[in-house]
């Protein structure tokens, strides 16, 4: 990518996002923290909608990450759209809903946003390796399970489930 700083470009092409992500999963398993994360549902108005590939997992995700101490789940579904995705969020529409997810050792519950009134920003993450708009109908094959039943979900196709 142009513009972008050397050691960023370099992450992203070494195995060290991966052996860190590893990491992180053996440390859950050991000390299995609770943990609270944001997914923000960002869409086009063309009946497209915002997904990211990680440089550490397989697979399209919609956009987010954990919530930091003194951060309220919003501030950081702003915060984690913009960094993941490009996209600075005016407002949020609403809360679409709570989720639990304990797969990988995870005691994980996940809060899911659905973006209001949005404008492209710079986003320069050494975690995203792609972003991309998809239609809300053809998501890739190998968008995550829990993004094909999120969209699902939102398109009134599918009940609400309570498990990312």
């Amino acid at each position: 990518m142009p513009g972008m700083h050397p050691l960023l470009a370099l992450a992203r092409r070494t195995p060290l996002p991966r052996l860190i992500w590893r990491g992180r999963l053996l440390s859950l398993r050991v000390t299995r923290p609770f943990r609270f994360g944001v997914r923000t549902v960002v869409l086009d108005g063309e009946g497209g909608v915002l997904l990211v590939r990680h440089s550490y997992r397989p697979g399209w995700h919609l956009p987010g990450g954990g919530v930091k101490k003194w951060e309220t789940a919003e501030q950081a579904a702003i915060r984690e759209t913009a960094e993941e995705g490009g996209i600075a969020i005016e407002a949020m529409d609403r809360l679409f809903g709570v989720y639990a997810n304990f797969a990988i050792g995870y005691c994980d519950h996940v809060a899911l946003f659905v973006a209001g009134p949005w404008r492209a920003a710079p986003a320069d993450s050494f975690e995203i390796v792609e972003t991309r708009f998809f239609p809300l109908e053809a998501l890739p094959a190998d968008a995550s399970p829990p993004t094909h039943r999120r969209v699902a979900e939102l398109l009134g196709r599918a009940p609400r489930d309570l498990h990312w």
